[in-house]
């Protein structure tokens, strides 16, 4: 009898055990979302949302992943990832191929990159580009964007030597291959800081409005958005709520942050972490609210310097349904 009961226990307790991961595998969705670079405090939120049970409270279960050798917009168009981090240049681009990629919130509200160059390059304006060396990943954009500038000063881009050092260290590169590179400040500037190396910034926003565009932001494909319109909601609810903590606790952010990714340097990551957690949301209503004017003003810029077949159905390429509604 005492062994017929013992039985019966462990059968209840098997069952049991069996029900829980059962309950916990089908309340769960499994989520791939792809990082576009190695992570940064570009990514925090989506970090905080994971750390935080946000996800988990939308019944989701969120995987981050890092692009191979397909980019990061290829996954998310081709569906091999169900979000992702982009950018509006690669999204515009990608549009206009019929590639069907949609922007469903701007992390950073405004472009915070620029050129830099160490301060003891003499580049203090775009005409000091003239004669320098710029050191690019080789894609027409940047000449676009280098003549843009220099335009507005009288100097020739054709003046300046541009040479594809891919992903290669920035400070490396200046001290011993090029002259200046494009960066974001909130990352490779803060680190110059740390360094104590000080830099020439020259920002886009600073010479033409229409190169404030929403760089990076979070993308999803249009069968998500037309065939699971709900799961795209929910992961917005919780990585809203992550990027709104991180905007209320940079410092508990970047320590999330680092717990998750030990490889990254913990000095750098609370210094970026301080500086670009006012800027996510800025001068916006809301984090992650996008403008149409601002999607067309820079594919206008596009068009306008040759680097789109055809204009942009701008409407199409980002959406703001999916941002939680204002408390």
């Amino acid at each position: 009898m005492k062994k017929m009961m013992l039985f019966i226990f462990a059968l209840l307790l098997l069952l049991s055990a069996c029900g829980n991961n059962s309950e916990e595998s089908e309340d769960l969705k499994d989520i791939k979302f792809v990082l576009d670079w190695t992570p940064n405090t570009n990514h925090t939120g989506i970090y905080v949302a994971k750390e935080k049970g946000y996800f988990k409270e939308q019944g989701l279960d969120v995987e981050i992943i890092m692009p191979g050798e397909a980019s990061a917009d290829q996954l998310i168009a081709s569906g091999q990832a169900d979000f992702g981090i982009s950018y509006q240049e690669g999204i515009t681009e990608a549009r206009i191929q019929d590639v069907p990629i949609v922007s469903i919130a701007a992390i950073i509200q405004h472009n915070t990159s620029g050129f830099a160059s160490p301060k003891d390059k003499g580049i203090t304006s775009p005409k000091d580009f003239e004669g320098k060396k710029y050191g690019g990943w080789g894609a027409p954009l940047e000449k676009a964007v280098l003549s843009s500038l220099m335009q507005q000063e009288g100097a020739d881009v054709d003046k300046v030597e541009i040479v594809n050092i891919g992903d290669a260290d920035f400070f490396t590169a200046v001290k011993r291959d090029v002259d200046f590179a494009w960066i974001y400040y909130g990352w490779t500037g803060i680190e110059a800081e740390l360094r104590g190396t000080p830099l020439n910034m020259i920002y886009l926003t600073d010479y033409s409005e229409k190169l404030d565009y929403y760089t990076p932001v979070i993308a999803t494909n249009e069968d998500m958005i037309n065939e699971n319109s709900e799961t795209v909601q929910k992961f917005m609810n919780a990585a809203s709520k992550g990027y709104q903590f991180a905007i209320d606790n940079p410092e508990e952010s970047a320590n999330i942050l680092i717990e998750a990714v030990p490889d990254l340097d913990p000095e750098l990551v609370k210094a970026s972490q301080e500086w670009l957690s006012p800027r996510y949301q800025d001068d916006a209503n809301q984090w992650g609210i996008q403008k149409l004017k601002v999607w067309e003003n820079y594919a206008e810029w596009m068009l306008e310097h040759d680097l789109l077949e055809k204009p942009l159905d701008a409407e199409a390429a980002f959406t703001n349904e999916f941002l939680p509604e204002e408390e």
